[in-house]
């Protein structure tokens, strides 16, 4: 199976049954997840109103080895600033695209302008 790095796009994807959701749904217990995007999609959840208390529950039961952020992941993505500047790439997004650089894993997202970043960095859309 193939091993990616998910956006929170990609897991709220699957979440709430949105197209393309099935392929992260398989993909999902061998891949990874920044503790950022993690953050993500617990905020998301309770933004659709999802109790705190399930949401949390809800991002348990993903099975997917959440990636801490530490000084060299924070650094990373923080570089990507100058790379993806007035791209509409969040902070959240560049974690995600740093954490797939270091691990040399594709990128698993449902936005569609990751396309077009010029980065060492596989991007693959769910739809």
């Amino acid at each position: 199976m193939t091993s990616f790095v998910l956006d929170s796009s990609a897991v709220l994807a699957s979440l709430f049954g949105e197209p393309g959701g099935d392929s992260v749904v398989a993909a999902i217990e061998a891949s990874f997840l920044s503790a950022a995007n993690y953050a993500e999609v617990i905020t998301k959840l309770i933004d659709k109103g999802v109790s705190p208390d399930d949401a949390l529950e809800a991002a348990v039961q993903l099975r997917c080895e959440v990636a801490p952020i530490d000084e060299e992941r924070a650094a990373a993505a923080g570089v990507l600033h100058a790379r993806t500047r007035g791209k509409g790439v969040s902070l959240g997004d560049r974690f995600c695209l740093a954490l797939a650089q270091e691990l040399g894993l594709p990128a698993l997202t449902a936005d569609r302008r990751w396309k077009t970043l010029d980065l060492d960095v596989e991007i693959t859309l769910i739809r």
